[in-house]
């Protein structure tokens, strides 16, 4: 049986990018490195004499590839991938994740890679059945382009709220910058509801047109805000949606920024709880407090009475209210003669409307009566029994005066 010996020949490696070798600021990216092994074995001889080897020596034994940045605007978030053994002739593929920062400047960018493999450098043979080998260690330094495309990136540079209050609408003032290098036309900023925050956009396009890199735009939005929220910062996200040079429309890498939003309208009953006697008719005053931290406006207070009470007059117009302002409210009550002594709650709501003319209803409020017994004078006008004897003692003194008066 014949042996065959190879005296000359290496690995000769080669690297590129798989595929396409755009990428776009901010995205993450999967990029496949193919690594081509073209290095020839140049003699070979066959002989009965001969050994043969484990190894060729254009073969890349252990083969390591590491994927640098360099001077490129990427993060490689992959360790170095070994591939194996790679003959002659062959191809193989290392996969590395890959984050393109989000201000990256377009251009082609050389990304370092190194390759770090051994081969058979030599193998002699000892006599008819021993072979030493020779490996060599080699680290080869290639580089692949990479380029990175041009793309619309926003910043906003400031976010500012307008009447924004728990449970109210409200205008989002923002002013937004174009921090890219593509010139985006025909342009739209949108704002969306960030996943479930309560702030909802009412109008969530604006149209600006041309939006250059480094160009500053204002922009308006009219947003709500759902009732259950709290006082408090909450995130809404802004895109832009553009056409490109290639007269493509593209939506750019969202930016979330946060909203301040203040706290709800909210009111308090501060006056003491007025007293009625069964059978009576007053005016009663109640002091309303608007304990929230917004103005409202063309505020009303009505009450709902019910029995034993009546009112013909319901509703009290308390005006503009400021946060801490207190106004009152003057209602005629009337309650019925068999009516409890104890202490009643006639339920009352607030009517008002925001910056914005929108009109909301407060929560439902107690105005407390203390309903007493009557003193002195008031026990015998109160009661009809007493009150008949009364009558009818006066109706006695006055006849007995007619009739003294007319015997003198």
């Amino acid at each position: 049986m014949a042996g065959t010996k190879y005296t000359a020949g290496s690995p000769e490696l080669s690297a590129y990018i798989s595929g396409a070798n755009e990428v776009t600021p901010g995205k993450d990216v999967s990029l496949t490195m193919v690594i081509q092994n073209t290095g020839l074995n140049e003699f070979k001889f066959i002989n009965s004499g001969i050994v043969d080897r484990d190894d060729l020596p254009n073969t890349a034994k252990f083969l390591t590839v590491t994927l640098n940045p360099g001077d490129a605007p990427i993060i490689i978030k992959s360790d170095p991938q070994m591939v194996g053994d790679l003959k002659g002739g062959y191809n193989a593929n290392a996969i590395f994740s890959i984050k393109v920062k989000t201000d990256a400047a377009a251009g082609t960018y050389q990304i370092p890679i190194s390759l770090n493999y051994t081969y058979l450098y030599q193998a002699d043979q000892l006599g008819v059945d021993t072979m030493q080998y020779r490996y060599k260690t080699v680290t080869q330094n290639l580089t692949a382009p990479i380029k990175i495309k041009p793309d619309v990136s926003i910043d906003v540079l400031s976010a500012t709220p307008e009447h924004l209050n728990v449970g109210t609408e409200g205008y989002l003032n923002m002013k937004i910058q174009n921090t890219g290098s593509e010139y985006g036309t025909k342009s739209i900023v949108k704002i969306l509801r960030s996943g479930n925050s309560p702030i909802v956009p009412t109008d969530s396009s604006v149209y600006i047109g041309d939006f250059p890199p480094g160009s500053i735009v204002d922009c308006r939005y009219k947003v709500a805000v759902s009732s259950d929220a709290e006082h408090q910062t909450y995130p809404v996200d802004v895109v832009v949606l553009y056409q490109n040079k290639e007269g493509d429309f593209v939506t750019s890498r969202s930016d979330t920024i946060g909203v301040p939003v203040g706290g709800k309208a909210d009111f308090k009953i501060i006056s003491a709880p007025p007293e009625m006697n069964p059978g009576n008719k007053k005016v009663i005053t109640v002091d309303f407090k608007n304990t929230g931290e917004t103005t409202v406006y063309s505020a009303q207070a009505r009450i709902s009475a019910v029995d034993p009470f009546t009112s013909n007059d319901d509703v009290a117009y308390l005006g503009d209210l400021k946060p801490g302002q207190v106004a009152n409210a003057s209602y005629i009550i009337s309650i019925d003669r068999s009516a409890t002594i104890k202490e009643y709650g006639i339920d009352s709501e607030i009517r008002y409307r925001d910056a914005l003319d929108n009109t909301y209803v407060s929560d439902t409020m107690k105005v407390k009566i203390n309903v007493t017994s009557p003193a002195g004078i008031m026990t015998l006008l109160s009661n009809p029994i007493y009150l008949s004897i009364l009558v009818a003692v006066i109706i006695g003194i006055i006849y007995a005066v007619y009739h003294f008066r007319k015997k003198q």
